[in-house]
C-alpha cells in the first residue's frame, strides 16, 4: 500500500521579507502547504483566530498537522519556524552542533539586527509622516554598518555560514532591498555576489514569488493601512 501524501502546511502570510523566510524555506524543502492570506494593512493579524496561534499579532505563523508525535503544532516567529522547519525535514540547519551554533547566530543576528533596523530605515525614508533627518540618518547608518558586517562574513563564503542554510533565508527578503534603504551595493560586494546567487536559486525565486499578486503597487499609502500598521498599542 503507498503512503499517504503529506497534509499540507498552513502558511499564515504576507508577502513581505519576513514572510519570504517561510516560503523559501517550504519550497526549498519541497513540503506542502496551503498560504491563508493575511492582510496586515487591513488589521488581519488582530483577529481572534490568528491570535491564538500568533499572540504577538505578526505573521508569519505556520500549522504543521503532522507535528510532533503526529499531532497538529503551531509555530509563530519567523526564526523559530525556521528552526522547527529545519529539525522537521533535517535541511538546511546542520545536526553537527558547532555548525548548528554558527546558523543559530547568524540567524539571531537577522532577527535581532538585521531584520528590525532595516524595517526602521524602511519606515523612517519611505513612510514617516515627515522627514526627520536624525532618523533618517541613524537608521539608514546603521543599516550601513550592518551591511559591513555582512560583506566581511561573505568574505571567503559562498553562503553566510559556508553552506546554505536558514540564515541566508532569513537575510535575502531584506537584502534584496538595499537600494530602498540607501545603501550602495558596489560599496558591500560580497554581500552583491550572495544576493545574485541566492536570486539564482530556483526556490528562492519561487518563494519571492508566492502571493506577489497580493501586495499593492502603491504599498503601504493609505491613512488606514498606516494607522493599523504603525499606531498599535496594546490590546
Amino acid at each position: 500500500m503507498s503512503e499517504a501524501p503529506a497534509k499540507p502546511i498552513d502558511l499564515y502570510y504576507w508577502p513581505t521579507p519576513n514572510g519570504f523566510k517561510i516560503t523559501i524555506m517550504l519550497e526549498e524543502c519541497g513540503l506542502p502547504y496551503n498560504v491563508i492570506p493575511v492582510n496586515i494593512g487591513k488589521g488581519d493579524q488582530f483577529k481572534p483566530d490568528f491570535l491564538a496561534i500568533s499572540p504577538n499579532n505578526r505573521m508569519p505563523a505556520i500549522v504543521d498537522p503532522a507535528g510532533p508525535d503526529g499531532k497538529p503544532i503551531s509555530v509563530f516567529e519567523s526564526g523559530a519556524i525556521l528552526q522547527y522547519l529545519g529539525r522537521k525535514t533535517g535541511k538546511f540547519y546542520p545536526q553537527d552542533e558547532r555548525a548548528r551554533v554558527a546558523v543559530d547566530e547568524w540567524l539571531f543576528w537577522q532577527m535581532g539586527g538585521f531584520g528590525p533596523m532595516l524595517g526602521q530605515t524602511h519606515h523612517f525614508r519611505l513612510y514617516a509622516p515627515e522627514q526627520i533627518p536624525y532618523a533618517v540618518e541613524r537608521y539608514t547608518n546603521e543599516a550601513n554598518r550592518l551591511y559591513g558586517v555582512l560583506n566581511k562574513r561573505l568574505e571567503g563564503r559562498d553562503y553566510i555560514c559556508g553552506d546554505y542554510s536558514i540564515a541566508d533565508m532569513a537575510c535575502i527578503g531584506w537584502a534584496r532591498g538595499w537600494e530602498r534603504q540607501g545603501q550602495d551595493i558596489k560599496q558591500f560586494p560580497n554581500v552583491g555576489r550572495w544576493i545574485e546567487t541566492m536570486l539564482a536559486r530556483p526556490a528562492v525565486a519561487r518563494g519571492l514569488k508566492v502571493g506577489e499578486e497580493l501586495r499593492n503597487p502603491a504599498g503601504i499609502s493609505t491613512p488606514e493601512e498606516k494607522a493599523i500598521l504603525f499606531g498599535q498599542k496594546a490590546r
